[in-house]
């Protein structure tokens, strides 16, 4: 069974940064495309960025020079490093990745950017 489970959400000022971490687990990690999403009140879940088990990276032109994927295949993580966020950035940020044609999702970890 496929596991997820992310942290580093938090309360920050706008032009503030926060690192969001996901722990992978179930899977053979380094094999599997990861990615962040997010989603606001009242708004569709969006992609926010994507990164294949070699490194190659994906953003969503609104977080592009500000958002930082990464992933570490030893440990089974995947991180998000959000630079000079803004109040439109505040979400709930889930990690996900899709194993053997079924999408998985952590349950979250809520980003509040407010002054």
């Amino acid at each position: 069974q496929v596991h997820l489970v992310e942290t580093g959400g938090g309360l920050v000022q706008p032009g503030g940064s926060l690192r969001l971490s996901c722990v992978a687990s179930g899977l053979n990690f380094r094999l599997h495309v990861m990615h962040w999403h997010r989603q606001a009140p009242g708004k569709e879940r969006e992609l926010v960025a994507s990164i294949t088990g070699g490194g190659v990276t994906n953003y969503t032109d609104s977080v592009k020079g500000r958002f930082t994927i990464s992933r570490d295949n030893v440990w089974n993580r995947v991180y998000l490093q959000t630079n000079n966020l803004k109040p439109g950035d505040t979400a709930t940020y889930y990690c996900g990745t899709n194993c053997k044609g079924r999408v998985y999702w952590g349950r979250g970890t809520q980003v509040t950017v407010s002054s």
